[in-house]
């Protein structure tokens, strides 16, 4: 019975574990696909005058699965003859996971996710904006970092406007935004301010953005990467603990042919590509209602096969995505309920729930042994 044996209190009898057990081997994670044993999210299991009780530990967050779950283990539990009443809690689980080798751990952040395009303009700061909410909307603590030196368009979309705060002049306080914690270059300069600076110094500013800024027990940081394959993603790769990269996409060949050699990077410095998302897939006229793949078709979709990796969905190119991002009200909060939001949801589900089942990083959760010679 793997886990659940010992899971079983006194009193219940081996046929009555056996059947609960293989009940529960029913009951699958609708993300990952595993059933609750295999996840090892039973953490809690009581059975006493014909009330059982289960705690249900998710490693990813998922909270608005929750009911569909416990909908799956109440049907499949209550056809035991010995149940009369089954009592479900749910908890979220998030650990640090491995990253690249060679690389350490930073403190206060178990994960990190770089949101990564080839090419400019396929709409992968708004991507991360959503992806980042929607995880934080599931129950994760999330942090944004803003990589893009260039062109920093996080607090535009997230309606920041005030600079952060130092409270020893060493270190920022991250700035809050819909239960984010975000930091930027764009928050600390003028709207209009070119950055006119040399990669060396570019490398050196998201170095110090990233480990300068005060994060609190992030459970994922969501790092938005500027197009390309140059100095910052060589300094990702580098110096910083990547737990997982995301490759957006548009369907045509001049996007896909970049986005490609983003992919490729991520391979060959070894950090693990956790998908591809397809934006502005399809157009749907806002008058007739006519859709219409003006990018192309599948595009996205045909390279995740080609490079057997996951593919996270399609979002369509429509201008209330854009609205609210020029308003500062992303679309997983504007319109939480809309086909939209959940489709970002659904992505967010997909990348947290194959960060779950990765290899634990115990580097953290072990003191350091420190000889001296006294």
């Amino acid at each position: 019975m793997g886990i659940l044996n010992t899971l079983f209190g006194n009193g219940i009898s081996a046929e009555l574990q056996e059947t609960i057990s293989q009940k529960l081997k029913a009951c699958t994670d609708p993300t990952s696909k595993q059933d609750l044993e295999s996840l090892k999210a039973l953490s809690a299991l009581q059975f006493k005058k014909g009330v059982l009780k289960l705690t249900v530990s998710l490693p990813y967050p998922c909270k608005s699965l929750w009911p569909n779950i416990e909908q799956n283990i109440k049907h499949e539990l209550s056809q035991i003859d010995e149940i009369e009443t089954i009592e479900i809690e749910f908890e979220t689980k998030i650990v640090s996971h491995d990253a690249q080798k060679g690389v350490s751990p930073l403190p206060n952040i178990k994960n990190i996710i770089a949101i990564a395009s080839g090419k400019g303009g396929v709409g992968k700061s708004t991507t991360s904006v959503n992806i980042a909410l929607a995880l934080q909307q599931e129950g994760a603590n999330v942090g944004l970092l803003d990589a893009d030196i260039y062109g920093p368009s996080i607090p535009t979309m997230l309606n920041i406007k005030e600079k952060p705060l130092s409270e020893d002049g060493k270190s920022m306080q991250p700035l809050p935004a819909y239960g984010l914690q975000v930091m930027s270059i764009g928050a600390l300069i003028e709207e209009d301010s070119p950055m006119i600076w040399r990669g060396p110094i570019v490398t050196q500013t998201l170095t110090q953005l990233l480990k300068e800024t005060n994060w609190s027990d992030l459970d994922y940081l969501v790092i938005d990467l500027p197009p390309g394959t140059g100095d910052v993603q060589l300094t990702l790769s580098q110096q910083i603990p990547v737990t997982g990269a995301v490759i957006v996409t548009t369907p045509q060949q001049v996007s896909l042919i970049d986005a490609k050699k983003g992919l490729k990077m991520f391979e060959k410095v070894e950090i693990p590509v956790l998908g591809i998302i397809e934006n502005m897939s399809t157009h749907i006229c806002s008058n007739c209602g006519h859709e219409e793949a003006i990018f192309g078709a599948h595009g996205g979709e045909e390279m995740a096969k080609q490079y057997k990796v996951d593919f996270l969905g399609a979002l369509p190119l429509d201008k209330r995505i854009r609205e609210e991002a020029d308003q500062g009200k992303p679309t997983v909060t504007a319109e939480p309920s809309s086909e939209i939001a959940q489709k970002y949801r659904h992505m967010a589900h997909k990348i947290s729930a194959q960060i779950g089942i990765k290899k634990r990083n115990y580097a953290n959760v072990f003191p350091n042994i420190v000889i001296q010679n006294n």
